[in-house]
């Protein structure tokens, strides 16, 4: 007999069991599920609902099972139904009817929102280290190459000279504003549920905000209703995770780009590259194309789950069983992702000569030509044509503008001068544009610094 099985007549069939059953994930949940208990007993113990004996007994018996389990000594069964099911009937079974009282002034459905809370706050945990650590890497990567000069593109076509110090930064901010959904994500986790019951609290006279304290949570939910039926916080980290991922897609885009032989601009360590077992010169970047695939796997758990909250009605529903797999799911390859793609970043090498080389011969310099003929005395809507027509003229010579005689530049207009060879440099271009935000050597300098603070205050937590 089921422990809620009271007023049934007979057992439920063996197709409902499986059906029913969440122990095949929601046994991820065991040390939080013991975590919590342990604070209720502890709680209904101050209250004088509960014996000092029966509680002394739990504390003993959840303790030991919490061992075994994480020692893999139990198993998790089908029929248990869950885990919270599984570790009451084993604390019966081991310490007799103080077990049964346990689970006073406590439903399942306040029970699991809470495992929920503590496992939602630990993964964001995880997941701030994480981005720390791929923020730190970009940050010593991009102080290294603070000066080496790469093209930077709009529409995928060479646009304007940068440095790819500059280049790695604006991943840095991609990375920082997840770290902060990510924070949002763990201060809306940071709240107990435990006393919701199963929908309208209870008679029995609980302390909650101590109970809360004992588990490490900031606060307790303010309404019973929606203490049991709010899984936002789970999606406020699935939705970090989505556009988290998105963000990892992006540059994993680019290190494909990046690796091949028409760019040339980095190699990736053999570590983390594949080969062909018919085509011996291949080397695949395995790692960057499979994070990329991986981003739709994480927009689908979240879509999963906001299409199951969509139209429940207060409070619990089962449908709300759902939440685990979408969630552990997005958790698991968000984490796994950041983890391989910092070390295949990492142990990248960058052909910053191959960069340099691309930038020049792609016209990058083009917008300088045209402001320093401005600066000349060209008018402003004047300046790109006369540049345009020099490209032009350049790629009939198959040249850059700066290979370009001085004679020949002032048959475009006679404001060139001997200081334009100095003004369309590369690496000219590069540092005059020194404003904040730019890619300036001193820019992408500046800006790491100040990540490397923002990083340190960081709560470590």
């Amino acid at each position: 007999m089921k422990l809620w099985g009271g007023r049934f007549q007979k057992e439920t069939s063996q197709m409902m069991d499986d059906f029913h059953s969440s122990i095949s994930f929601d046994q991820r949940l065991f040390a939080q599920d013991i975590r919590g208990s342990m604070a209720h007993a502890r709680m209904l113990c101050r209250q004088g609902i509960l014996s000092a004996a029966d509680e002394q007994a739990i504390q003993a018996g959840l303790q030991g099972i919490l061992q075994d389990m994480q020692d893999g000594k139990i198993d998790f069964p089908p029929e248990s139904e869950d885990i919270h099911m599984l570790v009451e009937s084993i604390l019966t079974e081991r310490i007799g009817d103080a077990g049964k009282r346990l689970h006073t002034g406590r439903s399942r459905n306040d029970q699991v929102a809470l495992d929920m809370h503590l496992y939602a706050k630990e993964t964001c945990g995880e997941t701030i280290g994480a981005l720390r650590a791929l923020e730190e890497t970009l940050l010593t990567l991009a102080q290294k190459h603070a000066g080496d000069v790469m093209p930077g593109y709009t529409h995928l076509q060479r646009a304007q000279p940068i440095t790819l110090g500059h280049h790695l930064m604006a991943y840095f901010e991609m990375f920082r504003r997840d770290i902060i959904r990510v924070r949002h994500a763990r201060e809306a986790a940071d709240c107990s549920p435990l006393g919701s019951g199963a929908l309208a609290g209870t008679t029995y006279p609980l302390d909650r905000e101590f109970a809360a304290a004992e588990l490490g949570l900031a606060r307790v939910s303010q309404n019973s209703l929606d203490g049991v039926s709010d899984r936002d916080f789970l999606l406020d980290y699935m939705s970090a995770a989505a556009i988290g991922m998105m963000h990892l897609s992006r540059f994993c885009e680019e290190m494909v780009l990046w690796s091949s032989i028409e760019f040339g601009f980095v190699t990736l360590d053999d570590a983390f590259a594949t080969g062909s077992s018919m085509m011996p010169q291949k080397k695949n970047p395995d790692v960057a194309e499979l994070t990329r695939g991986k981003t739709g796997r994480v927009y689908g758990d979240l879509m999963a789950l906001l299409t199951v909250m969509k139209g429940l009605p207060l409070a619990y529903n089962k449908d709300m069983q759902e939440d685990k797999e979408s969630f552990f799911d997005a958790r698991d390859t968000w984490l796994k992702c950041l983890r391989i793609f910092t070390e295949m970043l990492r142990t990248a090498s960058f052909r910053t000569g191959n960069m340099h080389r691309s930038a020049n011969a792609g016209f990058a310099n083009a917008t300088d030509c045209a402001d320093y003929l401005v600066r000349k005395g060209v008018p402003f809507r004047d300046a790109p044509a006369v540049v345009g027509r020099l490209v032009a003229h350049c790629l009939e010579k198959q040249c850059a503008i700066d290979d370009l005689p001085l004679e020949e530049l002032q048959s475009f207009s006679p404001a060139f001068d001997r200081d334009v060879y100095d003004a369309i440099s590369l690496q000219s271009c590069v540092n005059a544009r020194s404003l904040t935000g730019g890619p300036a050597p001193e820019r992408v300098l500046a800006a790491v610094q100040n990540g490397r603070a923002w990083l340190e205050q960081l709560p470590k937590d």
